[in-house]
């Protein structure tokens, strides 16, 4: 995998500790160009962010965050039955357990991964939480586009190209789900599944109400 291994974008030093280091080969090794180019831009974005809006955050956890946030996408993280926010979040934990790190910084970044598409909540988190979420949707979805200067966003694209991120990003997230669409109920990736799937049939919050075993 051809990949920019740069120190510092857009004036955002990408951490290099060990931690940050292996991380980063894990995403190497089981990840793809394409994911791992997203992966950094989601960092930076989320560190622009920080600077922006004066947020304080731990660097190094929101790397790690970001580098495994789509790591439940694909075949070595994914589980048969959870979504792959979770996948990806588990993965990060045990990762980062290995490493000796604190139960409530192994939460946090549990938490950073696996609601970054939680849309109304994530944002009103703690602060890496928050950052990776705006991350995402400005790389995802363009959200926040209005405050990313022209310099900083050629800059972050020349490290790590988008490469039709908008023709590939959706069949890359159903490339993730597809054998299990049963975990996108309640949640935007459901979306996803009605735009690569015909006639898809979404479980309906309504119906499961209406057809409880509730006798009355």
């Amino acid at each position: 995998m051809s990949v920019n291994r740069m120190k510092e974008v857009a004036g955002i030093i990408i951490p290099d500790s060990k931690i940050a280091a292996e991380a980063t080969e894990l995403l190497l090794e089981h990840g793809t160009e394409f994911i791992y180019n997203h992966s950094l831009r989601v960092f930076l974005f989320s560190s622009l962010n920080a600077k922006r809006e004066n947020k304080v955050h731990d660097s190094e956890l929101l790397y790690v965050a970001s580098v495994f946030h789509d790591l439940g996408l694909v075949s070595h993280y994914s589980s048969p039955d959870l979504r792959f926010e979770v996948d990806g979040a588990n993965a990060a934990r045990d990762f980062l357990k290995g490493h000796g790190i604190a139960q409530d910084k192994l939460q946090l970044v549990w938490d950073t991964i696996a609601l970054h598409t939680t849309i109304g909540i994530a944002e009103h988190k703690e602060n890496e939480v928050a950052l990776m979420y705006s991350g995402v949707g400005l790389d995802v979805m363009g959200e926040g586009y209005e405050n990313l200067s022209t310099e900083h966003r050629e800059e972050i694209i020349k490290a790590f190209p988008r490469n039709d991120f908008k023709k590939k990003i959706i069949p890359t997230f159903f490339g993730g789900f597809e054998y299990k669409t049963e975990t996108t109920f309640g949640n935007i990736k459901a979306d996803v599944c009605a735009f690569m799937i015909p006639n898809f049939q979404r479980k309906n919050f309504c119906d499961c109400i209406l057809h409880s075993p509730w006798s009355e």
